[in-house]
């Protein structure tokens, strides 16, 4: 006997075959890198640096930026990474920013309550002193948007100069201290869990490859 799985009601055909081949990995991008395959430029990008795979291919959840560093989500599963990026779903995105200067306590504040850009209404939900000496000084910030550059356009339409960005968190998933730039690690099945319920899909079975080949930079 087979489970049968329904989403809001509708039963959901799903491929066996396809499922076992589900992969998503956090990678630690350097600056430098772009995420895209196709580049005039020849500059580096991510997916070089990944494992490579017989059928199927790496979808970036997002992208970041060429001088922006930390966090990105790959997946074999499209579907998975659609309903991550997509506005409705709502996905926290948490980013340490270093900036040149004082910031005072009325930036902040609008930095919270929005900030009209060339695209729209934009603000971040929480804003956390991270401490810092000197000119610079860190912050942690979360938004749950993934428009262009919006982290860094935020910060330079009140005057201040963003020195690094880097992103630690995407949703459930963490960056973590240990995954090193230019490698990656497959997500633990709790993150998986974690991921699929937010995006509001049913959790496939999910290819494991050999421990060796894990966390690896290729």
């Amino acid at each position: 006997m087979h489970d049968k799985i329904r989403l809001r009601g509708q039963l959901l055909r799903l491929n066996p075959k396809a499922l076992q081949k589900v992969r998503v990995i956090a990678y630690h991008k350097p600056v430098g890198e772009i995420v895209t395959r196709n580049d005039p430029e020849g500059r580096a990008d991510v997916f070089s640096r990944l494992p490579k795979l017989k059928q199927n291919r790496w979808v970036a959840v997002g992208r970041l930026d060429i001088n922006t560093s930390g966090l990105l989500l790959l997946t074999t599963d499209g579907n998975l990474a659609n309903r991550l990026m997509h506005p409705s779903t709502g996905v926290e995105r948490e980013y340490a920013v270093r900036v040149l200067g004082e910031v005072p306590d009325e930036a902040i504040e609008r930095l919270m309550s929005g900030i009209e850009l060339e695209d729209g209404m934009a603000s971040f939900d929480r804003v956390l002193d991270a401490g810092g000496a000197g000119a610079n000084h860190w912050y942690h910030v979360v938004l749950r948007e993934g428009r262009k550059r919006e982290v860094r356009r935020l910060w330079e339409a009140l005057g201040f100069q963003v020195s690094r960005l880097i992103r630690l968190r995407y949703g459930p998933v963490e960056l973590g201290r240990r995954l090193r730039p230019g490698k990656w690690r497959d997500l633990e099945a709790k993150e998986l869990e974690a991921l699929y319920r937010i995006a509001g899909l049913p959790l496939p079975e999910v290819r494991r490859p050999p421990a060796r080949g894990r966390g690896r930079r290729r």
